[in-house]
């Protein structure tokens, strides 16, 4: 589990690049990696994977050919920099939202709008993630929790504090960058379970009946 309080933003040392897989090298801190160990699970722009090996602060993780696929960790190499969160533990606040790691799809940066104070970053709003982007609802992007500020038909905004800027990747962001997607997971269910309800009938059903009792 994580919470969307991304920790650090830093280079991949090193990207070994196979059929299908590819493994990914950082250089942590020593306070950084303090207390990871093998099999734990640490978010990389978002997507939760698993330390594979852990010499001092050279710490390796594997993905599949599908998370190669379905997140941007498909096109991040040597040199680029990614946004990296450890896994919550008991007893942590959690000043984002709970976020389970399993990124759902990217979207394109459209338009990005800064001021000295501010910066506001328009992306898409594809159909099949359409009904959970809501006003003010949250989403995680590239594992940062945040904020829908603005929402129209086609895409949708998020507007970034200095702080945000400064320690995540949004600080270098680009038009026409992939950006990875996990929306709220109680947003999904609500949403979901209207959409079962009003199919099958039964919400109108139940409404009938509220309205008889009334």
């Amino acid at each position: 589990m994580f919470t969307g309080i991304v920790q650090t933003r830093m280079p991949v040392a090193e990207r070994i690049s196979r059929d299908d897989f590819a493994t990914f090298v950082f250089e942590f801190s020593e306070e950084f990696v303090s207390g990871l160990e093998t099999g734990a699970s640490v978010a990389i722009n978002g997507t939760c994977l698993t330390a594979r090996t852990i010499d001092g602060g050279r710490v390796s993780f594997d993905a599949i050919g599908q998370t190669l696929k379905v997140t941007n960790l498909g096109a991040v190499e040597k040199g680029d920099i990614v946004n990296i969160e450890r896994a919550a533990r008991f007893g942590d606040e959690i000043g984002g939202h709970v976020l389970s790691g399993h990124i759902m799809d990217q979207v394109s940066v459209l338009e990005i709008i800064e001021t000295e104070n501010n910066l506001v970053v328009w992306m898409e709003r594809p159909a099949h993630l359409a009904a959970y982007i809501l006003d003010k609802g949250y989403i995680a992007l590239n594992g940062c929790s945040l904020t829908i500020a603005e929402v129209e038909a086609d895409r949708f905004a998020v507007h970034l504090i200095p702080e945000t800027r400064d320690v995540t990747t949004f600080g270098l962001i680009r038009v026409g960058d992939a950006i990875n997607v996990e929306v709220d997971a109680q947003t999904q269910a609500v949403v979901d379970t209207v959409r079962r309800l009003l199919a099958s009938g039964e919400l109108a059903e139940g409404l009938r009946g509220l309205s008889d009792k009334q």
